[in-house]
């Protein structure tokens, strides 16, 4: 298996969204419940956490491949956008419809409301296919980036399988995910795993109330054979940890503007700098300053690289083992 140490000499990332989105943000002022809106800015883009993750590295400098299941009208809508955006894409192209992400920003409330479908029904063919496509492009990779929900039929375990496929093919592996894909993938032991407190929380089976018990937990899964657990807290912040060493990032007070992709901006730029060779806590910084860069902006992942450098230094990295 690849070292993460290696990082210093890869190329080409790979990211998988298996449930790719329309994204839509409303910027709405104090929204409440029950009454007729009219919001002040509307953002639309094509989505989906690997997308997300794609679009930051891309702007950080790295070569980027984005591959994922696209259906329909709305599929159309997505691949067009990351034409748009020059992202260099791959999608299997299937029936139904992908679906539409709707997220309600309230900035002065600073609140936000998320409603997401469920996704296109996908086929056994339409699984063999994106088997097929990960195969086809894992001998140019280098990183394979397994990110987000996947839409109804696709089993469980895909997300293990396409792990298990990089190990053999010496490519470095990183998850993020929720649910039974989650659980199917820790098994199959990826070399990078960034959930949220939620899902380690659902991983453990109990709540995690303080960043000891976040912190027990991410050692948890570094013990049963993962590299490094990074975990995103939200305004809370992040840790990282790996086998020999343990880290907590608080970030810098911003204007927040939205909350929509900082998750997927903290694991590109955590992931590029790791690319670049840094340490633990470096990486964890690059990726909390990038979230928080996030969510100074409308739309998931259009942070600017200057941004995202600028907010650094203000990351306050403290050593917890």
């Amino acid at each position: 298996m690849p070292q993460l140490c290696d990082f210093g000499g890869l190329q080409l990332i790979v990211t998988v969204t298996l449930n790719a989105a329309v994204d839509i943000t409303y910027t709405v002022e104090n929204y409440t419940l029950d009454r007729v809106h009219r919001p002040i800015s509307v953002k639309t883009v094509a989505g989906g956490k690997g997308i997300n993750v794609a679009r930051v590295l891309k702007t950080l400098g790295r070569d980027v491949l984005a591959v994922g299941f696209a259906a329909g009208y709305n599929g159309g809508l997505i691949l067009s956008g990351l034409d748009e955006e020059h992202l260099p894409h791959d999608f299997v192209l299937i029936s139904g419809e992908s679906r539409l992400c709707i997220a309600v920003v309230d900035p002065v409330n600073r609140t936000q409301t998320e409603v997401n479908e469920v996704g296109p029904e996908v086929n056994q063919q339409h699984v063999k296919e994106m088997r097929d496509k990960i195969l086809s492009v894992l001998p140019d990779a280098d990183c394979l980036v397994l990110s987000g929900s996947a839409p109804p039929g696709v089993p469980n375990d895909f997300y293990a399988w396409a792990i298990s496929v990089a190990r053999e093919q010496g490519v470095i592996s990183v998850l993020d995910t929720s649910g039974e894909y989650l659980l199917y993938g820790i098994d199959a032991k990826p070399d990078i795993v960034k959930p949220n407190v939620s899902e380690l929380s659902q991983i453990v089976g109990r709540e995690l109330n303080t960043v000891e018990e976040t912190l027990e937990a991410a050692l948890g899964l570094v013990d049963r054979g993962i590299e490094i657990v990074a975990v995103t807290m939200g305004r809370s912040g992040a840790l990282a940890a790996d086998s020999d060493e343990a880290w907590l990032a608080v970030p810098p007070e911003i204007e927040f503007v939205s909350a929509v992709g900082s998750g997927d901006s903290f694991l590109a730029a955590f992931i590029d700098a790791k690319m670049r060779g840094e340490a633990l806590p470096v990486a964890l910084a690059a990726g909390t300053a990038a979230g928080a860069a996030n969510a100074m902006v409308y739309g998931a992942g259009f942070c600017p690289a200057e941004l995202i450098k600028s907010l650094e230094p203000d990351v306050q990295v403290s050593r917890l083992k």
